[in-house]
């Protein structure tokens, strides 16, 4: 029997090709049909060409009516969405990326991690950074004709990377006619305002078609003092905490002077108003004088930055002959991005600029102004003047060209494909704030003032410095003064220089391809897909020459540059078995495998099986298991090394916070490299105390690459049912489990596991990683680089459930529920077999349930729909057991894989609501208007800072989104 024909086969295809009315499937309207050239498919998941869209792989399909009836902007918002995914942490929540990836947008399936998800386009990949990242925005919503997410393993069909699934983003082709649409929208609070304006033109005939689609979408900037969660550091709940004493007012630090009883010296700031060079106008810094003598920086910071696209996309086609069709596809995107965070906390003491001199006219406790004990002196300041800004600009090239045809030998039909691809990314960043540290210890250095000139002069009267602008740090934000930074803009000029950095990606591709069918079986056509291809990823990224000597206060990175080159091919068979019979009206077996050999750690072998098995038409049972790679990048194993100021951080020795302090055992490691291990206190920038469990780190820290990378492993299984009751007419259910297992995982290592392995699970090669500073305690040297370690194993299951009513009188009704139920999700970054892996599900962004709800109603010319998004409560470390016990709900938790006690607080679930209406209007139109989280719903405050910089879940609403758009047909 031909599956076509079948209630539950029509459901499915309904589910994939709902729609997508320009396809050219004519034969799938017509039960019982023979197959034509034109019925044959290719479906996420397998390359053979096949009449039925019916899979063993699990398959989710996001139709152009679906995408239309969002209010989302963006391809990225639209993934983003989906309930298999995890949140990227490379987002616009996270102001403090930097690097290559920097104003990109990404997906993440599963939360395994951005880089192992594949994203096609048309079945071919999209270009990569080379530190493997495919930025999702560099393609148009308007070119979109539907997106096909695969929820499973597929490295033997596609190659690296496809170990927790495929996006496959389908465009638009053999359109007719001209389409504008005009978007714009804005957060109920007045900002994030975002527009869009994008035309789709086609032409097309019996012999070929060209589909053009060009778009240009604006998204502006959302400030981090206009949302409450975002406002202060530990949220409005807490506005006097988090702020820091390297602030715009500047201050000295270490002195011993009157009133000041600590071993280390105090910290003193200038009274408002009063002479700086005067040592009576100063008094002891107080970190409790939130509005006095320091800073709040989340007040020059974006919770979302700014980001503008302009895409061209074409697709063209042409029939040669009746068998054989030449198609390109060309795009071409332009990024502007600009990310802005607070003025650069400058302390000498940590920024290798050292004291102010003593012989600084500016020091007023040196030689020049009458202090009894001259002295050099350490000093902070903020430069708020100059807020940090990154701009990056990124140039994106694609084209695609194949020929492509079939033929038939007797019975059987062949399908083949011969083509080259090419993909090029341009990047361009330039950044402002940073401060140039020689520039910055001749400015504080010796200098005296000149009566000639009437002028404090940079060196000594003997010896003046050539080219020099004295700068006093200790004149506060807002003070005119000829010496400092407010107002000054040759002096900001001369201490920051800008910084620009650049960034190229090269792939090229050539493939080949056939498929068809090898002999009759008894349930149909044994059909088998064979292709090669030949691909070269060269790339490279170059930091600012500043930055790759250090020389500014930006963070130190080296430059990245290689090329790698892979040999593949593979074959896939599929096996009808039976059809037609009593309890087995459909079993269909599937095989892949696929050889690829790289140049740079050699080859390897993947492959996937699969089963479709059918006990009776409106059930439809179907498994895969699979196996799959990730290959090193080229950052994974050329990059240059980079300091950053590691966000997120915390030290299991800190006595108040850190495990230290219900643990004995890692209170004794800790004591084996701290003096004061039974006191010590974890700093965070400022040197001051940490306030929560987490924060930055006051020093940078030094990540790197290793050329000896080994490809990750993965194996990944999955097992469903698909229900298509005939006594419920166009209802369809879709029930999966999946478990993904990934060996060998390339670790970016961080700080904090190299940490915990050191004192919580005592790996002894984990300590001589990093160093201690024999004052204060803190590690003040750390270097980490990517290796291959230990593993993370997923498991869960996905609900997707569909139902449709047609009716004369009252329109149509259709609902749509998808849900993904993670089981387990556990970590471990070191091979050492008695460290107990560490759970994530249910923590911080670890969701154990999200779950959409969608509802229609078409009636005439008028349509609505609602969805409702659904994140299921988790939990986090609490702020502060002490400070703020009503904030801790379960305090003193134990487990297996955590060296003592740790304080945990349950945060609630939350569900965002949507709205959109919809009206026809007579010439050829539809106006829409709606709004994303119409209720203006905020998620829970999570003060761990998941996949953000604010105490806030980086994928949550933030606020309600009220948008317009406007279609007009010609």
């Amino acid at each position: 029997m031909n599956s076509r024909s079948t209630v539950l086969g029509q459901a499915i295809r309904h589910a994939l090709i709902v729609g997508t009315a320009t396809l050219a499937l004519p034969a799938l309207a017509q039960d019982g049909a023979a197959p034509t050239t034109l019925d044959r498919i290719e479906i996420t998941g397998s390359r053979i060409r096949q009449v039925d869209v019916e899979s063993a792989n699990p398959v989710l399909a996001i139709s152009r009516t679906d995408i239309e009836r969002q209010g989302f902007s963006s391809v990225s918002d639209i993934l983003q969405n989906v309930t298999a995914m995890g949140s990227p942490t490379i987002s616009r929540a996270n102001v403090l990326t930097a690097g290559e990836n920097a104003g990109g947008t990404y997906v993440d399936m599963r939360n395994l991690g951005t880089q192992r998800t594949l994203v096609l386009i048309n079945g071919k990949r999209l270009g990569i950074s080379t530190s493997g990242y495919q930025d999702v925005s560099t393609l148009p919503v308007s070119a979109v004709e539907r997106v096909e997410i695969l929820k499973d393993g597929a490295s033997a069909i596609y190659g690296s990377d496809a170990m927790a699934g495929v996006v496959n983003i389908i465009t638009r082709h053999d359109v007719t006619g001209v389409t504008a649409n005009a978007y714009y929208g804005q957060y109920s609070e007045g900002d994030g305002e975002r527009n869009r304006f994008d035309v789709v033109a086609g032409w097309a005939n019996d012999r070929g078609s060209i589909t053009i689609s060009a778009e240009h979408s604006e998204e502006k900037a959302v400030w981090a003092k206009d949302r409450w969660f975002s406002a202060y550091g530990n949220t409005a709940r807490h506005p006097t905490e988090g702020w820091t004493t390297v602030s715009q007012w500047g201050q000295v630090t270490g002195l011993r002077g009157p009133g000041c009883t600590a071993t280390a010296g105090c910290g003193y700031s200038l009274n408002r108003g009063t002479d700086p060079t005067n040592p009576a106008n100063y008094h002891i810094t107080n970190p409790a004088a939130f509005t006095g003598d320091t800073s709040n920086t989340n007040e020059q910071m974006h919770v979302s930055f700014p980001i503008k696209r302009n895409n061209v996309f074409v697709d063209g086609r042409l029939n040669i002959t009746d068998n054989v069709r030449f198609s390109t596809q060309l795009g071409y995107n332009e990024r502007e991005s600009s990310r802005q965070i607070a003025g650069y906390p400058l302390q000498s003491s940590t920024a290798g600029i050292g004291p102010m001199s003593i012989n600084s006219y500016f020091n007023p406790f040196g030689a020049q102004h009458g202090y009894a004990t001259p002295t050099a002196v350490a000093w902070n300041r903020r430069t708020w003047e100059v807020p940090r800004v990154s701009d990056s600009e990124l140039k994106t090239y694609r084209a695609v060209a194949a020929f492509d045809g079939s033929f038939d030998i007797g019975e059987r039909y062949f399908d083949w494909e011969v083509g080259y691809q090419y993909n090029k990314n341009e990047m361009r960043q330039h950044a402002t704030g940073n401060l140039h540290k020689e520039r910055v210890k001749n400015a504080v250095g010796p200098s005296y003032y000149n009566a000639a000139t009437g002028k404090v002069e940079c060196g000594t009267p003997g010896a003046p410095i050539s080219g020099c602008m004295v700068w006093n740090p200790l004149v506060a934000y807002g003070v005119t003064d000829p010496y400092g930074l407010y107002g000054n803009q040759a002096l900001i000029d001369y201490l920051m220089p800008a910084e620009n950095s650049s960034g190229q990606t090269v792939g090229k591709n050539f493939f080949a391809a056939i498929s068809g069918s090898i002999m009759a079986l008894q349930g149909g056509d044994f059909g088998f897909a064979f292709g090669v291809e030949n691909r070269k990823e060269s790339g490279k990224f170059i930091p600012d020459a500043l930055a790759q000597t250090g020389a500014t206060t930006n963070l130190a990175a080296g430059p990245t540059g290689g090329d790698y080159r892979v040999n593949e091919a593979y074959l896939e068979l599929s096996a009808p078995l039976l059809s037609g019979l009593t309890g087995a009206r459909e079993l269909t077996l599937n095989a892949a495998t696929r050889f690829s050999d790289y140049d740079t750690f050699g080859n390897t072998l993947n492959s996937k099986f699969g089963f479709k098995w059918k006990p009776f038409d409106q059930l439809l049972i179907r498994g895969t298991w699979a196996e799959g790679f990730r290959a090193p990048t080229i950052a994974d194993l050329y990059g240059g090394g980079s300091e950053t100021f590691t966000t997120g951080y915390a030290d299991p020795c800190d006595t108040v916070y850190g495990s230290s302090a219900t643990s004995s055992a890692v209170r004794a490691r800790c004591a084996q490299d701290i003096a004061n291990a039974n006191t010590y206190r974890q700093l965070k920038q400022g040197m001051v105390p940490i306030t929560s469990s987490t924060d930055q780190t006051p020093v940078p820290f030094t990540s790197g690459s290793n050329p000896l990378l080994q490809p990750e492993t993965s194996k990944s299984k999955t097992l469903g049912v698909v229900w298509s009751p005939d006594f419920i007419q166009n209802f369809n259910l879709a029930l999966d489990w999946w478990k993904i297992r990934i060996d060998n995982t390339i670790v970016a290592d961080t700080p904090n596991q190299i940490l915990i392995d050191c004192y919580e699970q005592g790996v002894t090669s984990r300590c001589a990683q990093f160093t201690r500073d024999p004052v204060t305690g803190i590690v003040n040297k750390l270097q980490y680089g990517n290796r291959n370690a230990g593993f993370m194993e997923t498991e869960g299951y996905d609900l997707d459930v569909s139902y449709r009513v047609d009716t004369d009188a009252y329109g149509k009704f259709s609902g749509g529920w998808s849900t993904t139920y993670v089981s387990s999700l556990i970590t471990r970054s070191t091979n050492d077999p008695t460290t107990i892996p560490t759970p994530s599900n249910g923590i911080g962004s670890g969701f154990r349930i999200r779950s959409n709800l969608t509802l229609g109603w078409d009636l005439e010319n008028f349509g609505i729909t609602w969805t409702a998004r659904y994140y299921s409560g988790v939990k986090e470390q609490c702020l502060s057991l002490s400070a703020h016990p009503d904030e801790c709900s379960d305090p003193g938790q134990r487990a297996p894989w955590y060296a003592g006690v740790r304080n945990y607080n349950e945060r609630g679930s939350v569900t965002f609501h949507d709205v959109q209406f919809r009206y026809s209007l007579p010439w050829d139109a539809t106006v829409s208007v709606g709004a994303n989280n119409v209720f203006e719903k905020y998620g829970p405050v999570m003060y761990t800072k998941p996949n953000s910089v604010f105490s806030y879940y980086g994928g949550y609403d933030i606020g309600r989104f009220i948008y317009m758009k406007y279609q007009q047909r010609f």
